[in-house]
């Protein structure tokens, strides 16, 4: 007679050993990532700060804060945050638990510093004037009024690259000397 109790050999041993290895091992492996707070992505799990600063530069409206925690979530891969940023999901919050490796100095540019900055340009020489080299347009202002009506006439799209270039610059040119006169006039008005 045959018996009908299965019986257990070797193999199946072996086997039943070999899953219940892997098993334990991956439940506790997750249990210990899950204590630090989520930091078990491979050793050094410190931000890399050329990541952080590039993706800011990019996008200067998100914290430096969230930027660090999109990066060490998804392994330092500065295109998928990117991604994430472009196709308008946005970035998640990081828990109050977070605190950042690497210390990277704010991006944004604080009020105070603002206030103070077109006096720091004026003095570098960074006004617009300087820059474009309009100086001797700005101290004559006779040459500036006849030269708007015949911007102003010409509204046509040159087929020349060069002349397309000479048009859009003196264009910015007269833009920036207008303003500079509006400028004027505003201050002249508001010392009487």
């Amino acid at each position: 007679m045959t018996d009908d109790e299965p019986s257990l050999n070797i193999p199946s041993l072996l086997t039943l050993a070999v899953v219940s290895y892997f098993v334990f091992r991956w439940f506790f492996n997750r249990d210990d990532n899950s204590t630090t707070g989520g930091r078990g992505r491979g050793r050094g799990n410190a931000v890399d700060p050329a990541s952080v600063a590039q993706i800011a530069q990019m996008f200067p409206q998100m914290s430096t804060r969230d930027i660090m925690w999109d990066l060490q979530r998804n392994g330092g891969s500065v295109a998928a945050t990117t991604e994430r940023i472009l196709t308008g999901r946005g970035l998640e919050t990081p828990p109050p638990s977070f605190q950042p490796q690497v210390a990277i100095p704010p991006t944004n540019i604080q009020p105070v510093q603002t206030a103070s900055a077109p006096s720091a340009l004026k003095a570098d020489g960074q006004d617009l004037i300087s820059r474009y080299n309009l100086s001797e347009k700005a101290s004559s202002p006779h040459a500036e009024a006849e030269d708007q009506p015949a911007t102003s006439s010409k509204a046509s799209w040159a087929q020349n690259k060069e002349e397309r270039q000479r048009l859009l610059q003196k264009r910015r040119d007269d833009m920036i000397l207008a303003a500079r006169r509006r400028m004027m006039q505003k201050d002249q008005n508001g010392a009487q």
